[in-house]
C-alpha cells in the first residue's frame, strides 16, 4: 500500500475540483513500479489533524498487506467537513475526532469508532520538578494569571503557554473538563492552528506547555514531560476506566454502501490485529473499552 499526503484545500463549493486535485507524494515506492494505473485501487481519506497520526499507524500496517491500494490523505480539515467531504463523494472515508450523537448522524452514512486518544497535556523537557498540575494551576496558566513555573515548585521561567483554537477538539476538551467555558484566554499564548504545529513547537521552545496526542506522543517517542491532571496519569486504565478525563473518540464514516476497497480497509481498521497495533502505539482500540 502507498500514502499519497496531499495538499488539498477541502471546499465544498468546489467537491468536483477537488477529486481531480488529489494528489500528492509516493512514501513507499517499493512496490509501486509493478503496478499500472489500472491496478491500483484508491482510497481518498479526509480527516481532522488530531486524526491522521492514527490514520497513518492503521494504513501502514495495512500496507504490509496489500500492497494494490492507494490511500490518498486530503489536507486536515475539521471533523465536520470531513463528514461533509464523504456526504459530496469528495472522500471514501472521514476520520474524525468526535462522538457524533444520535440525532446527528446521517442515514446515508455508517459510523466506526476505531479507538480512543487521551489529549496529553505536557511541557519541554526544560521544565524541572512539576509533574502534576490541578484544575485550578491550569486555570491560572491558561488565563495568565499565573506566568512562572517557579509558581508551581519549579525553575524561575516563564511559563509559555501553546494553545489551541476554540474549534479544535483540543481546546473543547480542556474547557469542558478544566477551563470552563468563561475562562479568558492568556492574551500571551501562542495559538497554533495545527496540531503537529503545536508538537513541533513544545519540542523546540524551552518552558512551554501544550496539549496533543498521547498516542502520537508514544508512537512517536516525543521527548515532552508528560503530566497527570489532579493526580490522575494519563495511561490506557485511565483511559479505559474514564478516570483521565479527557479522550478523543476517533471514528471512521463512509457512505452506506463504500468502495470494496475502502470496505476493507475499515475491516482492517476495526479488526483485532489492528487493535494490538494500536495498543502499542499508545492509543486504545474502542473494542477494548
Amino acid at each position: 500500500m502507498k500514502f499519497y499526503f496531499t495538499n488539498v484545500l477541502l471546499s465544498l463549493l468546489a467537491a468536483s475540483s477537488l477529486i481531480t486535485g488529489l494528489s500528492g507524494c509516493n512514501s513507499n515506492n517499493s512496490n509501486a513500479s509493478a503496478k499500472t494505473q489500472q491496478e491500483v485501487k484508491e482510497v481518498k481519506i479526509g480527516g481532522s489533524s488530531s486524526t491522521y497520526p492514527i490514520m497513518k499507524i492503521l494504513t501502514d500496517a495495512y500496507s504490509a498487506k496489500v500492497t494494490t491500494t492507494t490511500a490518498n490523505f486530503a489536507a486536515p480539515s475539521q471533523s465536520e467537513a470531513a463528514i461533509a467531504g464523504v456526504k459530496e463523494g469528495v472522500f471514501d472515508v472521514a476520520s474524525i475526532s468526535k462522538q457524533v450523537k444520535p440525532e446527528e448522524k446521517d442515514n446515508n452514512l455508517d459510523y466506526y469508532e476505531v479507538a480512543q486518544d487521551a489529549l496529553l497535556v505536557a511541557t519541554h523537557p526544560s521544565v524541572k520538578g512539576v509533574t502534576n498540575l490541578t484544575t485550578e494551576n491550569l486555570k491560572a496558566i491558561y488565563s495568565g494569571k499565573m506566568t512562572n513555573w517557579k509558581q508551581l515548585g519549579g525553575s524561575d521561567a516563564k511559563i509559555v503557554v501553546l494553545d489551541r483554537p476554540e474549534d479544535e477538539s483540543a481546546k473543547k476538551l480542556l474547557r469542558k473538563h478544566y477551563l470552563g467555558e468563561s475562562l479568558k484566554n492568556s492574551p500571551n499564548a501562542v495559538v497554533m492552528r495545527k496540531e503537529n504545529d503545536l508538537i513541533t513547537a513544545i519540542q523546540n521552545t524551552q518552558h512551554s506547555i501544550g496539549a496533543f496526542s498521547l498516542g502520537y506522543a508514544v508512537s512517536n517517542k516525543v521527548p515532552v514531560n508528560k503530566l497527570s491532571l489532579d493526580g490522575i496519569e494519563p495511561t490506557p486504565d485511565n483511559i479505559r476506566s474514564k478516570k483521565y478525563k479527557m479522550v478523543r473518540h476517533i471514528s471512521l464514516v463512509s457512505p452506506k454502501t463504500p468502495k470494496p476497497a475502502a470496505k476493507e480497509m475499515i475491516n482492517f481498521a476495526l479488526s483485532a490485529e489492528a487493535t494490538k497495533i494500536l495498543s502499542k502505539s499508545g492509543f486504545v482500540s474502542s473494542s477494548q473499552k
